[in-house]
């Protein structure tokens, strides 16, 4: 993913305002699976490419066989899940695997190291990701590139970010998105 700031949708408004922008990648957070079929059409017609994230589609039980639904049916660009059998579902239909990991505290990052190491996904998102100095461990530790989403606020948190090491920023803060 070549750019800093990935926009983070969770409704409609600010999904138009991704569309309207100069951003290529978008992730699509909270939805109803009913609105993903609209939605990838509004995407595909402003050349955008969408990554969904499978454990907060509304309908949709998130495991792998939702993941082949979404993956056949709507083609993503990529999927975002904490979920394993979502990541190796995403990788077999060679869609980008996402693995969402929460730094809650110590055993939580010990089992995320462990988790990423069994499905080793395309890339792994750190929530918080204001914690750069995590972020530069994970990155050492594990040689999996790294989205920094969650509590990110300023263009300083984004700056830290991706000075620790992180490739891109996921974002619903639109005025970060404007930074460009």
């Amino acid at each position: 993913m070549n750019q800093h700031i990935i926009p983070a949708s969770s409704n409609m408004k600010e999904f138009e305002a991704f569309l309207k922008s100069d951003y290529e990648i978008g992730v699509f957070l909270e939805v109803h699976i009913s609105q993903l079929k609209h939605i990838s059409q509004l995407a595909k017609k402003a050349n955008k490419k969408m990554i969904y994230h499978v454990d907060l589609i509304q309908g949709l039980k998130s495991d792998d066989f939702g993941t082949e639904f979404i993956c056949q049916e709507f083609k993503p660009y990529g999927v975002i899940s904490t979920k394993s059998s979502v990541i190796l579902k995403a990788k077999q239909k060679n869609v980008i695997a996402i693995q969402r990991v929460f730094l809650l505290d110590s055993h939580a990052i010990a089992k995320s190291v462990k988790l990423v190491k069994r499905t080793y996904p395309d890339y792994i998102e750190v929530l918080p990701g204001v914690m750069p100095w995590m972020i530069k461990e994970l990155k050492d530790s594990l040689n999996v590139p790294i989205l920094a989403g969650g509590l990110i606020r300023t263009k300083e948190d984004v700056k830290k970010a991706i000075d620790a090491g992180a490739t891109s920023i996921t974002t619903s803060k639109r005025e970060l998105w404007e930074e460009r």
